[in-house]
């Protein structure tokens, strides 16, 4: 390596990074940046930073202990992180990570505002020599052609003159206490060959499992984007199996151990695809696709199959309650667990939702329990009610939508009546359950 390679990957010896959006990503980066360097976290969502400020994490992500170990006062350049609304308090940060979340409108179409509106933020702070990183997921192309020009409107400032960016997707599994931030290796890049070293370097100095750096800010957006819409597509495939063995009257989940048994068969499962990422990230990369005058099959055909789960699941259970003498209008359900993912408080496009409106449908009464979720997000997101302790009735049917660790320690007996379903949409009740998906 030469002289000049060398002190492209040497890091700034002041830094201090600002990460805008303290959700299911950017707190768990903050905090492991906060063990080395100081860090500002800035949201918009009072609630939130003052449930951060007083050492609690209500996505569950990081536990009391270890926020409240690098949490400080205020915002100094002293190691930590201190987490504020003020837009002032990120001012004489040199470091920009963004983490703000990527959503799709009704129609499906990738919704980029909260990428313009922490951009503006950004923009109006920004000063010579800073570096914005963008993690949000995205379609190749929105970090140079679409959230540098807010930067530079806001800031005057010129794009790789006066400032520079970078991209490096997160690839955080939330829920999941193994696989943390600093274990998975992280994919970087930068607007320009030097700046791209100096990204990897930042990244470099807190994720042990190490970095990959890209070529180029475009080959890291589409990196991530096809990351989630394989699984989408993988997982479509073994939902559509389960809907062919059912019709055959095979467990599918007896072919798939089966079938596993090959050394390289990938062993998805059957289910229903919610939250921010897979249920999400294909359709940005369709859109993109579509403007360049391509209309993708493969992708749209799995996500068509993943929405349709649901109102699938649905007419399963309805199909065996009547197969076992249950009378369907006015039965009483009880669906365990509305997050779209197990031990995770997190609901957003949860698709347990369209199983339960299915159900409504056909006249069934449907009771919702979830110890994680929270009564109120849940109540304004979809206009439910649902509890957060055992419910001490019995029920026609109970379906467990979500494998919470709680819920394996039901005892299902006690919330069933005499002639009464158990049905397994997540596959891990094994005999216990009457059917699955």
């Amino acid at each position: 390596m030469t002289e000049v390679d060398k002190k492209e990957y040497k890091l700034d010896e002041n830094i201090k990074i600002a990460v805008i959006g303290l959700g299911y990503v950017g707190l768990p980066l903050a905090r492991l940046f906060a063990t080395k360097y100081a860090v500002v976290g800035f949201d918009i969502n009072k609630g939130r930073v003052a449930s951060l400020k007083s050492g609690t994490d209500t996505t569950l992500e990081i536990d009391d202990e270890t926020l409240q170990k690098v949490l400080i006062n205020n915002s100094d350049d002293r190691q930590g992180l201190y987490c504020t609304t003020s837009v002032e308090d990120i001012a004489d940060c040199n470091y920009f990570v963004i983490t703000v979340p990527t959503p799709v409108d009704k129609n499906n179409r990738p919704d980029l505002t909260p990428l313009y509106k922490s951009s503006e933020t950004v923009g109006k702070v920004l000063k010579r020599g800073d570096i914005v990183i963008y993690e949000s997921t995205v379609y190749p192309g929105v970090t140079e052609e679409e959230c540098v020009p807010v930067l530079e409107k806001i800031s005057g400032l010129k794009f790789n003159e006066d400032f520079f960016a970078g991209y490096s997707p997160e690839r955080i599994n939330p829920g999941d206490k193994e696989h943390t931030v600093e274990k998975i290796l992280k994919v970087t890049s930068g607007s320009t060959v030097e700046i791209g070293q100096k990204v990897d370097a930042l990244y470099k100095s807190v994720i042990t499992a190490g970095t990959h750096l890209a070529p180029s800010i475009k080959v890291a957006e589409a990196a991530k984007v096809i990351e989630n819409s394989q699984r989408d597509i993988n997982i479509a495939f073994v939902n559509e199996l389960a809907k062919i063995f059912n019709l055959m009257d095979i467990d599918t989940q007896e072919v798939l151990a089966a079938a596993s048994t090959k050394w390289n068969f990938l062993p998805f499962k059957p289910g229903l695809v919610g939250g921010h990422c897979i249920g999400v990230d294909p359709y940005y990369l369709a859109q993109r696709a579509q403007e360049f005058g391509y209309h993708p099959e493969i992708i749209l055909a799995g996500r068509r199959l993943n929405d349709s789960m649901g109102e699938y699941v649905a007419a399963q259970v309805v199909k065996l309650m009547i197969k076992k003498g249950i009378s369907v209008n006015g039965a009483n359900l009880l669906m365990l667990g509305i997050t779209f993912k197990e031990n995770c408080p997190d609901v957003r496009n949860t698709k347990i939702v369209d199983v339960i409106k299915a159900l409504k449908e056909y006249g069934i009464t449907v009771t919702l329990y979830d110890p994680l979720a929270s009564i109120e997000e849940v109540k304004k997101e979809y206009k439910l009610q649902t509890i957060n302790s055992v419910p001490k009735e019995k029920f026609d049917a109970v379906v467990l939508g979500v494998a919470h660790a709680e819920f394996l320690k039901l005892d299902f007996s006690e919330l069933q009546k005499e002639n009464s379903l158990l049905y397994d949409v997540k596959g891990v009740l094994g005999t216990l359950a009457d059917n699955r998906l």
